[in-house]
């Protein structure tokens, strides 16, 4: 029964996570990503207190910051402020097929931060699979022109694949910490939600012209990219006996999304995307062969 229930959480959470390439292109429509990150991360800090309600955990947050709160805050300014804020950048200069198969190098990414930060071993599996996976992000940056080396946005790509770092050093950060996950997300959101607040108010945001629609979309992204679906994928990591099973559900989340982009918002999906992001997977797949569990399997971001 926790195999079916596990694989249930699994499945939910990929199909949620395949959706909001989409919604992060509906959104950066009317909102610009400083909007889109103060509006996403009060709803997901919303939701998240609600879950910690629900589960009884409410009495270990304010215990759970005061017990190291410089390192809290931190956190929450690595993710999600200068996360999101970046990645959603990288989605109003790029394709969203193109920003969104570029973030998934971020495991690749944090295989190679670990061997730096935390002295794990890179294996020669690694290797290929950081060859694979980044040859893919140059075809896909360079639309398949790849002795030119020229890009439709060079800020697009480098903020993209900033975005891959500052993901990856959120989680080895998170490698040496105690707290249960949800409270740990949650103070994240705690952070960065008035600090958000105080940006947008700086950039001088303008409110009055979002349409429901906007207003729509970027609560779904609070809800869906950065709250509820995480919950869901801890639930299935948690309840399963087979982790790599459940792991390799989020090997389709790209290919629904690329489906979802077309279909959904009309955006031509380039050839080359495609052919890049297949090297990506491929490089992810050498890369989980015996892997030994020690960092998190999480979502793209």
């Amino acid at each position: 029964m926790d195999e079916r229930r596990a694989l249930g959480f699994g499945l939910s959470a990929v199909l949620l996570w395949s959706t909001v390439a989409t919604a992060f292109k509906l959104t950066l429509a009317e909102l610009t990503p400083i909007q889109m990150l103060t509006v996403a991360s009060a709803v997901s800090g919303c939701v998240l207190l609600g879950i910690c309600a629900l589960q009884g955990k409410l009495n270990q947050v304010v215990n759970t910051f005061l017990a190291n709160p410089w390192y809290y805050l931190l956190l929450g300014l690595i993710n999600p402020l200068a996360y999101y804020l970046i990645l959603f950048k990288a989605y109003s200069l790029l394709p969203a097929s193109q920003a969104q198969a570029i973030n998934y190098s971020w495991a690749i990414t944090l295989t190679l931060m670990a061997a730096v930060f935390l002295g794990q071993t890179i294996r020669k599996q690694d290797w290929i699979a950081c060859a694979l996976s980044y040859f893919g992000v140059v075809v896909i940056a360079t639309k398949g022109d790849i002795l030119a080396m020229q890009f439709d946005s060079p800020l697009g790509v480098g903020l993209a694949l900033l975005s891959t770092l500052l993901w990856a050093g959120y989680w080895i950060l998170n490698t040496k910490n105690q707290a249960d996950p949800v409270v740990g997300v949650l103070l994240g959101f705690l952070v960065a939600t008035p600090l958000a607040f105080v940006l947008s108010y700086y950039e001088g945001a303008q409110w009055q012209h979002i349409s429901l629609q906007g207003w729509a979309a970027v609560t779904y992204v609070g809800l869906f990219e950065m709250g509820i679906t995480f919950v869901l994928w801890l639930s299935a990591l948690k309840l399963t006996q087979n982790t790599a099973r459940i792991s390799n559900l989020i090997f389709a989340s790209p290919f629904i999304s690329l489906i979802l982009l077309a279909t959904i918002i009309g955006e031509a999906i380039h050839p080359t995307t495609l052919i890049g992001l297949i090297f990506i997977m491929l490089g992810l797949l050498v890369q989980q062969m015996k892997q030994k569990k020690t960092l998190p399997t999480l979502n793209e971001g």
